[in-house]
C-alpha cells in the first residue's frame, strides 16, 4: 500500500475539529491504526474514571482509520459499532490497536482493543464501514 496514503490519513485525523478538544495521536500502516489518547480529569464521569464515550472515540477511530487505509479513494463511513467496556481507567494514556478483520467489496470489518499503560485490556469494539461518495481531498484535510 502507499505510505503517503496513511500520512494523509494522519494529517486529515489532526486536522479534524473535534480532536481540538480531545488531542490524541495517530498512526496509520496497512490495514491498521494505533491512537493514543492521553487521559485528563476533563474525560472523567462522577466517579473519576474516563467517561465510556472516550473509550468509543479511541476504539472507533482506531478502527475507522485501520479501515481507510485500504481505500485510498474515497472516505468510509461507520454504520455499526459495538463496544465492550471492560475496566475502568484515570491516569496515564488509552492506546487503542485496531486492524482490519474482513475486507470485501461492500463494506470493512473491523476491530480494535484499547490498553492502559501496563498493558490491561480496557475496552474492545468491533465496527462495520462502508465506502461513501466522498472523495479523500485537501479540503478535508487529506493532505501533507
Amino acid at each position: 500500500m502507499n505510505e503517503d496514503h496513511y500520512r494523509k490519513l494522519e494529517s486529515m485525523y489532526h486536522a479534524t475539529n473535534v480532536n481540538e478538544h480531545v488531542p490524541a495521536d495517530l498512526s496509520v500502516r496497512e490495514g491498521g491504526a494505533t491512537l493514543e489518547l492521553p487521559i485528563s480529569e476533563d474525560y472523567y464521569h462522577a466517579l473519576g474514571g474516563v467517561h465510556g464515550s472516550y473509550y468509543f472515540k479511541a476504539l472507533d477511530d482506531a478502527a475507522f482509520f485501520a479501515a481507510n487505509s485500504l481505500v485510498e479513494d474515497v472516505f468510509v463511513l461507520t454504520t455499526d459499532f459495538n463496544l465492550y467496556l471492560e475496566r475502568p481507567v484515570s491516569e496515564g494514556t488509552i492506546r487503542a490497536e485496531g486492524e482490519v478483520l474482513n475486507d470485501n467489496p461492500s463494506q470493512l470489518v473491523a476491530g480494535a482493543v484499547a490498553y492502559d499503560d501496563e498493558g490491561n485490556e480496557l475496552a474492545r469494539g468491533t465496527g462495520t464501514f462502508r465506502k461513501s461518495d466522498v472523495e479523500l481531498t485537501a479540503d478535508i484535510g487529506y493532505k501533507l
